[in-house]
């Protein structure tokens, strides 16, 4: 099948999509719908494209003709030079198709939460958790996305031992979808007096934000406890039970939330996570599923693989998935990630190119 068959079909699609959601019978089931409105949302932009490659395909054919049947010298000179040009921007046009085409993942376009834990290193990877905390703030600013804590737990020498947020935006998991992983750093910690370069870890998970339509709570597999909060807010917590703990009974995930002073408010925000950590589970499966069939670099599934390290004695940061070391450790750590963002998207475009997914 040509690429201009496949584009054709699209458009096809396009057409009946197009018709469907505003059929009530899709409207009426709001799952459908939105899935519905995401793919005309999708094919709109690729149709968009065809048929400014259809145009340039019929002009193409149109120089062919003038040329092959035109007597005026001049007049076919012209045609050829136009040719030219076409047969260029066709070349070009096919690229960027090519990768429009690539099958996107169905969880790229959600918002997310990003959950960032100390591991080994103990306050100097508490301390870490926080620097990591602003490099992501910086950036999500720069992009103009709106962020909320959720949860924090604070460390006993600065920084925290975890914390979370979420991201709202456009298409945000596509692109922070990389940062899950294991993220080193090595340097001398603020609280070692000999000087010596200790290695800590941080985990960084990205978890694309579960829609009511993903997943269903049922309430009977929810038991709700709740309980006083433990962290900052003066008398108000100790008079209160704000916190809320949600245990889903079939799975085991415990879900604690307690930054709020409303148990409303916290009750919300952990049911938020709740269905987004179910809904995970399935996203993990289904990446290490496609890692495994294009034996992906850039994209596991694996959330316990070392990703990337920030060296502070030699201001550099290395990720090993693709093996690209910036010089520019300090840029890095005020936000400016689009580089290292960038290269690991093309690098897996690249990867589902050469595994035929076209």
């Amino acid at each position: 099948m040509s690429l201009l068959q496949k584009l054709e079909g699209i458009s096809i699609r396009y057409d009946q999509v197009s018709e469907q959601i505003v059929d009530p019978e899709v409207i009426s089931d709001m799952k459908r719908y939105v899935q519905l409105n995401k793919e005309y949302k999708e094919l709109g932009e690729i149709v968009v494209v065809y048929k400014k490659y259809k145009d340039v395909v019929d002009n193409i054919a149109s120089s062919k003709e003038i040329i092959k049947s035109e007597t005026d010298k001049e007049f076919v000179e012209m045609a050829k030079a136009e040719l030219d040009e076409l047969i260029a921007t066709k070349e070009e046009m096919e690229e960027e198709i090519k990768l429009m085409l690539i099958p996107k993942d169905e969880e790229d376009s959600k918002n997310v939460i990003i959950e960032i834990r100390a591991g080994t290193g103990g306050d100097e990877a508490s301390i870490f958790v926080g620097d990591l905390y602003k490099m992501y703030t910086r950036y999500l600013e720069k992009k103009g996305w709106k962020i909320e804590v959720l949860t924090m737990n604070e460390g006993t020498a600065g920084g925290f031992k975890e914390i979370s947020f979420s991201v709202e935006g456009e298409d945000v998991y596509s692109v922070l979808k990389f940062e899950s992983g294991v993220h080193r750093v090595q340097r001398v910690p603020q609280t070692e007096s000999q000087g010596r370069v200790h290695t800590s870890a941080v985990t960084v998970a990205v978890l694309p934000e579960a829609e009511d339509v993903d997943i269903e709570l049922k309430k009977d597999d929810i038991k709700k406890d709740t309980y006083r909060s433990s962290g900052a807010g003066g008398q108000h917590v100790n008079k209160t039970e704000s916190a809320v703990r949600l245990t889903h009974i079939p799975s085991g995930i415990v879900v604690e939330c307690q930054e709020g002073r409303s148990q409303i408010k916290n009750n919300e925000i952990a049911m938020k996570v709740l269905r987004t950590r179910l809904y995970e589970a399935e996203v993990i499966k289904r990446e290490q599923e496609r890692a495994a069939e294009r034996k992906s670099q850039v994209s596991t599934g694996d959330r316990s693989a070392k990703i990337r390290t920030y060296n502070y004695p030699q201001g550099r940061v290395t990720d090993h998935r693709i093996g690209l070391t910036l010089y520019n450790l300090d840029g890095v750590m005020g936000g400016d990630i689009d580089e290292i963002i960038n290269s690991l998207k093309i690098a897996e475009n690249t990867e589902k190119l050469q595994a035929g997914i076209e």
